[in-house]
């Protein structure tokens, strides 16, 4: 895997935190076991933009009233979906 800061071949899949502000802006979220990418030579740990549309998406289409303020990535999956599709995506 390369690195898409600074080009290195030693970069690896990760599983991080996160922290993520609501849609509603009510109050920010720590995430865990969220899929990223650390590299070793540059130290720079990010998420890919595909893993960030699917949690923005995923948090507009849920009720996050009920989300406790720490959870995982996959307990966000979880959540039971309100609507079928996010009509806010341009």
């Amino acid at each position: 895997m390369i690195c898409k800061w600074c080009h290195s071949k030693h970069a690896s899949e990760s599983m991080e935190k996160a922290y993520w502000e609501l849609p509603d802006g009510s109050r920010a979220i720590k995430m865990t076991h969220v899929p990223s990418i650390s590299c070793p030579d540059c130290e720079m740990v990010y998420i890919e933009d595909d893993i960030i549309d699917e949690i923005e998406d995923h948090l507009m289409l849920i009720d996050t009233k009920n989300l406790p303020d720490v959870f995982s990535y996959q307990q966000l999956l979880d959540q039971p979906k309100l609507l079928k599709k996010n009509y806010f995506k341009f």
